[in-house]
């Protein structure tokens, strides 16, 4: 399987099938194609399997595409401005990532959710309880809104990170929550109570645009509703 990222801001993943390739991506994920293209839609792994994508912010069902040719073209394009992260896994390698961040992957990578067990990170870690884990072998792509930075952490290396930014994480990283210090910063930081820490070793891709953030901008600017 051959790919190509382009595009800037909003980017397009192009994805090259050869014969029997396949890719697979959540409902409504595939933006266009061409060539002898066959389509199929299932739960992929059964019923239990699509509900926990589903508490992981993807669909209850997925669609796989596989080349019924010599070669065939499927576009995938995010659903917010922001980059197209490939990751090429190995044979048990495993990503977790933040909720919605799947894109597609090829047909031998296992998606299915992550339950993030420390109780503070789950309640102030930004993200909830349930994140999205990607295990290898084969390429798998992600949605990251705005653009992404890549840390390697050495062991014991700490980063703080407001948890918004935290876009994926090898599963050899210590993600916990610390409290802010002091209560001028705690009031009038705008960081709130709590900072992400993340613990090498291991890799870490951070983004640029919370989404949650560009909601509250936007918010700003949508007509209020009033009772008549």
């Amino acid at each position: 399987m051959k790919y190509r990222i382009v595009g800037t801001v909003m980017q397009a993943l192009e994805v090259l099938l050869g014969p029997g390739e396949s890719v697979y991506t959540e409902s409504g994920g595939m933006a266009w194609m061409m060539g002898p293209v066959h389509m199929e839609t299932s739960t992929k792994g059964g019923v239990l399997k699509g509900l926990g994508r589903m508490l992981a912010g993807e669909s209850l069902f997925m669609t796989t595409y596989t080349c019924r040719g010599d070669k065939c073209l499927v576009v995938f394009t995010p659903e917010a401005p922001g980059k197209v992260l490939p990751l090429e896994l190995a044979a048990g390698q495993q990503i977790i990532a933040q909720r919605d961040a799947f894109m597609c992957a090829e047909s031998s990578v296992q998606l299915e959710m992550h339950f993030r067990k420390r109780l503070g990170a789950g309640l102030f870690g930004g993200e909830g309880f349930i994140l999205q884990k990607l295990t290898g072998p084969g390429l798998a792509f992600l949605e990251i809104p705005g653009e992404v930075r890549e840390y390697t952490l050495a062991s014991g290396q700490v980063m703080r990170v407001d948890p918004g930014h935290i876009a994926a994480f090898e599963p050899t990283v210590d993600y916990d929550i610390e409290r802010v210090k002091g209560l001028k910063n705690i009031l009038f930081s705008g960081e709130g109570l709590f900072l992400a820490t993340l613990k090498g070793p291991g890799k870490v891709w951070l983004q640029t645009l919370p989404l949650s953030n560009l909601a509250q901008k936007l918010a700003r600017y949508l007509p209020i509703k009033t009772s008549s």
